[in-house]
């Protein structure tokens, strides 16, 4: 801005000027004589005067044109006192332009008056008093913040003194995990404590060695990892609100948890036993969950079939022993009549089972022909017929074909058999007598 002024008044600093070294009154000053045009740099004060004159020519002063003596050193100045206001002016612009400043999305803006907290702002363009009055500090709140412990950058970084811990059980593990937090209070996290950053590390570190150390090596390897990151999560919150640092924890990560390295291999057998057991204590589950059920199915099937052929027996030896009592029943009320149907229940049973034919010698035929093959298929075919007719429906009567010699010879046996039974029957009927 100066620049432009001094443009707009017609100085150029040119150091080939013929005009350097030369009052506005055309008279060559002392501290130019005997200098020629481009011999060297102009005075300081010679162009310090020449531009008061400039300034006073255009606020309009005449200079000494009134003829008093003392007018070039009251118009000089009052140059100088113009001037010095002008450069004033600017320069009082310049330190309250100093005080407009920037809020970008995702940011906020706390503004303190000598130190003290003012207010604070968010995004887009803002203005506060200039230093010394009051300053500002922009805070990114949507920014995810991590905290690594156990490592750098890379698990493979590692970092002994933070990642190796004790346990419960006296043992050392490695672990290396990190933190990821966001800011939800700008404001306590500027004025509450200093250096929050390496502050929420050293809280994270806190919290997983208490966690660590009341909790078993083998829960904080394999079932309780979930946990553990659960458990330092939480407890990294709550020590982070009690020093009011404005952050808000979102997540706990397990990078990598494992043994030291010095003890890796031995620990690495341990656990292929360990597996090698549980395979084998499964295979011998499932043995015993196939074989089991099939033994407990085979003893409660005989146990089925021993109360089956109980329960046959006890019924069998019931209905013989009441078939027995109603026999001796009717026995007692008439003996003759009961031995003799006896006596044919058997005959009937002994002779449907055999193969044998009893013919009447008193039939007086000489010549007797007896087809046993023919008899026998026809007995047969007989049963078979009566067991059918007991069992299936009523059929329509049907016309009785022609005689053959067979059922002649069957006709006759049959007469026999009663006339037998007659005279049996008679002489039973005697003896009662």
């Amino acid at each position: 801005m100066l620049v432009s002024l001094i443009k707009k008044f017609g100085v150029k600093l040119s150091l080939n000027d013929p005009r350097w070294g030369k009052n506005p009154q055309g008279d060559n000053s002392k501290a130019q004589e005997g200098r020629r045009p481009g011999e060297g740099p102009p005075d300081l004060d010679q162009m310090w005067r020449d531009f008061n004159a400039r300034l006073n020519r255009l606020f309009g002063s005449r200079g000494n044109n009134g003829g008093d003596a003392g007018g070039p050193y009251r118009s000089e100045g009052r140059g100088a006192g113009i001037t010095a206001s002008v450069i004033g002016f600017i320069v009082l612009l310049i330190w309250l332009a100093s005080g407009a400043f920037i809020v970008q999305e995702g940011q906020v803006g706390v503004v303190t008056t000598f130190g003290r907290l003012s207010h604070t702002t968010g995004a887009g363009f803002n203005w506060r008093w200039p230093a010394p009055i009051q300053a500002h500090e922009t805070v990114n709140v949507s920014q995810v913040r991590t905290a690594e412990i156990g490592y750098r950058d890379n698990v493979r970084n590692k970092q002994g003194a933070e990642s190796l811990m004790l346990t419960d059980d006296e043992n050392i593990i490695d672990i290396q995990f990190a933190v990821q937090y966001t800011l939800k209070d700008p404001v306590a996290w500027v004025f509450n404590n200093r250096d929050q950053d390496t502050t929420v590390h050293q809280v994270a570190e806190t919290a997983i060695r208490e966690v660590v150390g009341k909790s078993k090596m083998d829960f904080v390897l394999y079932e309780g990892r979930e946990k553990v990151a659960l458990d330092v999560h939480n407890m990294i919150q709550q020590i982070v609100d009690r020093y009011k640092l404005g952050a808000l924890i979102t997540n706990v990560t397990m990078q990598n948890v494992q043994p030291p390295e010095q003890v890796q291999s031995a620990f690495d057998d341990a656990v292929k036993a360990g597996q090698d057991r549980a395979r084998a204590r499964n295979e011998g589950e499932a043995y015993a969950n196939d074989v089991i059920p099939r033994a407990r199915g085979a003893a409660f099937r005989l146990l089925q079939d021993a109360e089956a052929y109980r329960s046959m027996v006890v019924e069998n030896a019931t209905g013989n022993a009441s078939r027995f009592n109603q026999v001796v029943t009717e026995y007692a009320k008439a003996p003759g009549v009961t031995r003799d149907r006896m006596y044919l229940d058997t005959m009937q049973q002994i002779f449907s089972s055999t193969s044998k034919v009893m013919v009447d010698a008193k039939s007086g035929s000489n010549l007797l022909y007896l087809p046993l093959d023919k008899l026998i298929a026809q007995v047969a075919a007989n049963d078979a017929a009566t067991g059918t007719a007991r069992s299936g429906p009523v059929q329509a009567p049907q016309e009785q074909p022609a005689a053959t010699p067979s059922q002649e010879v069957m006709q006759t046996i049959e007469q026999v058999r009663q006339r037998d039974s007659r005279s049996r029957d008679s002489s039973r009927d005697r003896e009662s007598r």
